[in-house]
């Protein structure tokens, strides 16, 4: 192979809270208030005698705007036209979302203790005070850069302490007209781009001022553990599941000696019963990076992605002890794996394999959990979780907005999710397009951000926080633009390799380095509603960065932001090619649905556009991943959705709304997507089956059914077959077959794949069009016999079976849900094992549910099809 660029990748870890309690976060009880309303300074702000006359409580970890909503100062930004009612910031001035904030803690150090204030992330710039007393000598900025003070000798003896932070919105705040990123000018600042508007979102009025990242304090000894890396080595082809050779395990650590004199004693580790120590001396008042003995691993279990093997993870405990005494200790989460990425001379792209092993990367673009920064462990899980439900293996953190935060990656950790995080820079704003909506000209803004060692400095500062997560595949330097190249040449050739030194670090995210496309160059897209037949034929990049569609959610998410009068369905003229569509929706991004409604039938309201919406979204984003998986290695090593999810009530590319409630899109990736799949080629009628596994599957029988509207079953053929590993393998044409059933009214085609026992390992079904292009026989199928039981499997836990009659018609196309019995409203999030089922007469299919139980509910359960009307079905003890 030629360019061949091997690069191992390492490990691990989430910091976590010490066991003895040595760490805690300031989150409850803060003030806060406008600076304009306080002529008072830092000092006398800070002071705990202070009185707070005229403050209101403060939302921390939070923004100006997210303490004003919850303070009912402002209306919901995600619901209807609310948005426009907010002040902007490019109209009010800076100083209207310049706020103070304070906090009032009790703490107060021991003999031979120190303490350490650390905030995560503040928007963008602040001076810190903590009990009358300035902490930072300068005014710090940068959304992305940590700040750590130590503050044992201004804590209090005796009483209460207060902290006290003022918050200055960004430098440019940018004018929010209309194009992406507004005028471009908030890429002049080191901090996220979206907040100025783009093609998914409306501006963000304050552009997330505040302490958005959490607050903490820390205790230790007179020696302070910092920055631990922990990088795996794991040599060879390894296969899941197998007796292993040994793995290296590399561990430094950064060490402070906060004291006057110097200080001895033991940095030791522990990792599945093995002990490595190394004992020194740190000088007073200085920092060290020590090297630990390496350690092999024996027989170690690996970390996998999604699909590929089990996330193993181990416990990683290190301690620095003086005299039997622990000073500091830091817990770790350690996935033992090596990533490498090369070159692919077939399709011309870059190939990324696991553990010697060459993983297909399916992805999604990630934007941001909360688009007003409202993060949390349960959202965080949850939405992780769905792109494990959707057999995804990869997000991409896209550079507009952040790196994402260690509870996210913890979140990847679990379910297997390699991650490609961007640095923050975007084409649209830095540059690489001529745009009438920007401030500036293409040679300006190829300068920003206006300070680039901040910029350095942050990208040091975050690369320490997150590289040690096994999911953290792929660093890349902006999205669809290079970095300014005072900045890029020391991020790639110094900075990450000093403090990395194991991933791939791609330039920018449609760079010639991922892909190179057959015709010259690379790219991304298309975007939009593709004929399903596209995704088959049409070669695209070999590595494609960013393709995606459409992702309306049914009525009872869009009664969720849109007010009443405007639950209007978009009206599509075949005339003009366009569709009427209502002011909300627009005002919420929506992406056109085209004529792909009307093969359904004309939508008669948005209940009815919703409801036939969901066969689009599962029929586009199925046909997207097999279309790509149909071509693996031959075409392509991997493709990455645009996009997955939304932070804000967009009505374009998204799986599962802001709220939590999955479409049809998620179960279309669901199904396209399996590890092991059999699938139809819309364009050439064949049947062919992919196995993204490692395992050569034998003894599989492969069984194809045409179903009339009626019910009528007939078996087009069943003949065993197997599959090698990491292949897709065509079986058999089933033209002629299908072509004379589905002409008048169309047909539903089963394809399924059955183990010796009978058992189903992939079940799909199509629905396939009339002579005509129109589904005109689900436009009168017959209704629905179905019948559906629900029970208890455990606490949390549901178990809901559909049962069909023989004889009877298919029951086509079935939407569960979870319900408040009082409200009607779907409980909210719950995680299917599977939806929009389908079951063929004289069959029953059971999906499994789980969610947080709440004392006091006791939920029924929603069903309804494309030819059942909704039932609520009581749930029964196990």
């Amino acid at each position: 192979m030629t360019n061949l660029r091997t690069l191992l990748l390492s490990v691990v870890c989430l910091w976590t809270i010490n066991a003895n309690a040595q760490r805690y976060e300031l989150r409850d009880d803060w003030k806060c208030i406008p600076a304009s309303k306080m002529k008072d300074s830092g000092t006398v702000i800070s002071a705990p005698d202070f009185v707070l006359n005229g403050w209101q409580p403060a939302v921390v970890p939070g923004t100006v705007l997210t303490t004003m909503l919850e303070n009912k100062q402002v209306p919901d930004p995600f619901w209807g036209m609310n948005n426009k009612q907010i002040p902007d910031i490019f109209h009010t001035g800076r100083a209207y979302y310049t706020y103070w904030f304070v906090k009032d803690f009790e703490e107060k150090v021991g003999p031979g203790q120190e303490a350490w204030l650390h905030l995560r992330g503040v928007n963008y710039s602040c001076d810190v005070f903590l009990n009358g007393k300035k902490l930072n000598t300068k005014l710090h900025s940068g959304m992305f850069l940590r700040q750590t003070y130590n503050i044992t000798g201004q804590l209090r003896k005796q009483g209460k302490n207060r902290l006290a932070v003022i918050v200055y919105p960004p430098d440019q705040v940018g004018n929010p007209n209309g194009g992406q990123g507004g005028d471009g000018t908030i890429a002049r600042n080191v901090a996220h781009q979206y907040v100025a508007g783009w093609d998914w979102i409306q501006p963000v009025r304050d552009r997330n001022t505040g302490i958005w990242d959490k607050v903490t304090i820390e205790k230790t000894g007179k020696v302070n553990i910092k920055n631990p890396h922990v990088v795996t080595v794991v040599p060879g082809k390894r296969i899941p599941g197998s007796d292993q050779q040994p793995a290296t395990i590399k561990v430094t650590a950064e060490l402070e000696n906060a004291g006057a004199i110097p200080q001895r004693g033991i940095l030791q580790y522990t990792l599945d019963g093995n002990k490595v120590t190394r004992e020194l001396t740190i000088q007073p008042h200085s920092t060290v990076e020590v090297k630990l003995p390496d350690l092999s691993l024996k027989n170690p279990k690996l970390w996998w992605p999604n699909g590929y093997g089990p996330q193993d993870l181990y416990d990683l405990k290190m301690q620095f002890t003086q005299a039997g005494k622990v000073s500091d200790t830091e817990t770790l989460h350690v996935g033992v794996r090596e990533i490498q990425a090369e070159w692919n001379t077939t399709t011309r792209s870059k190939q990324i394999s696991v553990n010697g092993q060459k993983v297909f990367i399916k992805g999604g673009n990630w934007i941001i959990s909360d688009a007003m920064l409202r993060f949390s462990d349960e959202r965080y899980n949850a939405e992780v979780r769905f792109h494990r439900d959707m057999n995804l293996n990869l997000l991409r953190i896209w550079g507009g907005a952040l790196t994402e935060r260690p509870e996210f990656y913890e979140a990847c950790d679990r379910y297997g999710i390699l991650v490609m995080q961007d640095f923050w820079g975007s084409g649209d704003c830095n540059g690489r397009w001529i745009d009438p909506a920007k401030a500036d000209d293409q040679w300006t803004r190829r300068k920003y951000p206006d300070d680039h060692n901040l910029f350095l400095e942050s990208a040091a500062d975050q690369i320490k926080m997150i590289r040690n997560f096994p999911s953290l595949a792929i660093w890349c330097g902006g999205n669809e633009i290079t970095l300014p190249v005072d900045i890029m040449t020391p991020l790639r050739d110094s900075i990450l390799p000093a403090l990395d030194g194991t991933r791939w670090f791609v330039d920018y995210s449609n760079s010639d380095d991922m892909s190179f496309n057959a015709l010259g160059g690379n790219g991304d897209g298309p975007y939009g509603i593709q004929p399903l037949t596209r995704f088959w034929n049409y070669r695209t990049w070999p590595f494609n960065s960013e393709i995606g569609s459409v992702g309306v959610g049914d009525h009872h998410s869009l009664e969720r932001f849109l007010p009443e009068t405007n639950r209007i369905a978009p009206e599509y003229s075949a005339e003009t090619r366009r569709e009427k569509v209502d002011s909300v929706w627009q005002y919420h991004k929506y992406i056109g649905y085209d004529g792909s409604i009307e093969p359904y039938g004309k939508a008669t309201d948005m209940r009815d556009f919703g409801k036939k919406a969901q066969l689009v979204n599962f029929d586009q984003y199925r046909a997207l991943m097999e279309g790509f998986s149909a071509h693996m290695w031959d075409w392509y090593t991997g493709v990455i959705i645009w996009k997955t999810q939304n932070p804000w009530t967009s009505l374009r590319g998204q799986m599962y709304d802001y709220y939590l409630d999955p479409n049809a899109c998620l179960y279309g990736l669901h199904s396209g997507s399996e590890p092991l799949h059999v699938m139809y080629n819309p364009a050439d009628t064949a049947v062919a089956i992919v196995n993204n596994t490692f395992k050569h599957q034998y003894d599989l029988m492969l069984v194809i059914n045409a179903i009339d509207m009626k019910g009528n079953i007939k078996n087009l053929t069943q003949v065993f077959v197997e599959i090698g590993p990491s292949t897709t393998r065509k079986i058999i044409d089933i033209n002629r077959e299908i072509r004379e059933m589905a002409q008048k009214e169309g047909m539903f085609l089963s394809l399924r794949l059955l183990n010796l026992d009978r058992k189903p390992v992939s079940d799909n079904l199509y629905w396939l069009p009339d002579a005509a292009g129109k589904y005109s026989g689900l436009q009168t199928m017959p209704d629905s016999k179905a019948t559906a039981t629900a029970r208890i499997v455990s606490s949390g836990k549901v178990a809901v079976t559909l049962q069909n009659p023989a004889n009877a018609p298919l029951a086509f196309f079935n939407r569960i849900a979870l319900v408040d019995p009082s409200t009607k409203k779907r409980i909210l999030p719950v995680f299917y094992d599977d939806n929009y089922v389908s079951v063929l007469p004289g069959e029953s299919k059971t999906v499994l549910l789980e969610y947080s139980a709440q004392k006091g509910l006791a939920p029924v359960v929603s069903v309804e099809g494309w030819n059942l009307p909704e039932k609520l079905i009581t749930i029964e003890d196990k």
